[in-house]
């Protein structure tokens, strides 16, 4: 949670006179907003701006940002409709995490004068995040595979478990670790269909205006 809350630090709230990069239910992401969310972006991939020297490449990885932007959008606006609330207390807790993670207040108040933020204007910025995080895990979740279910995955993608388990002359033990890779795998395989379905659903019952 602490390098997520740090990462807002680089968003800047869009201003008045920001120009939309897109309309999300007819609420504007700010170019200002944007640029700064796709240097992050890029920074988590181990990248940098001034290294993209692809054209092609370069606009493809801004639309992605865009694509994040535009979906964590949706969730707020969900989380708005879902009537989630998020304590003062939680959202004081996480501000004060990333300002101890800064070591000084006063480099915190610097960081976020740079961002376009002041605290009051921080701590609502992070309670929509929190806001949407928790609406994003409630609508992704996913139950708890059947030993069924789970023997049932093994079994169709056993050559490829095979592939991932560790070597062991215990047949019981290794009984035990392919389960538990069978398991995990299904469960990551459920997870990242509910995140696409999330998304598609989320995405089709809005209205996303992208500028040209």
């Amino acid at each position: 949670m602490r390098i997520l809350m740090l990462c807002l630090l680089l968003l800047a709230s869009a201003s008045q006179a920001d120009t939309p990069a897109a309309r999300v239910n007819g609420v504007e992401i700010g170019v200002l907003r944007l640029e700064r969310y796709f240097s992050e972006y890029l920074a988590a991939q181990g990248r940098a701006v001034t290294s993209i020297r692809n054209p092609t490449l370069y606009k493809r990885l801004r639309e992605q940002a865009l694509d994040e932007l535009i979906d964590k959008e949706l969730l707020w606006q969900e989380a708005q409709r879902q009537g989630i609330h998020i304590s003062d207390e939680h959202v004081l807790a996480q501000v004060g995490q990333v300002e101890a993670a800064f070591g000084s207040p006063v480099v915190f108040e610097r960081r976020l004068q740079e961002a376009g933020f002041d605290r009051a204007g921080f701590a609502d910025y992070t309670r929509q995040e929190l806001a949407a995080q928790l609406v994003y895990a409630r609508l992704t979740a996913v139950e708890e595979p059947t030993d069924a279910e789970i023997a049932a995955f093994h079994q169709a993608n056993r050559q490829k478990l095979q592939g991932m388990q560790n070597q062991s002359d215990n047949t019981s033990v290794s009984a035990t670790q392919g389960q538990a890779l069978a398991r995990d795998a299904l469960v990551a395989q459920l997870q990242a269909q509910a995140r696409q379905s999330t998304r598609q659903r989320l995405r089709e019952s809005a209205t996303v205006e992208r500028a040209d």
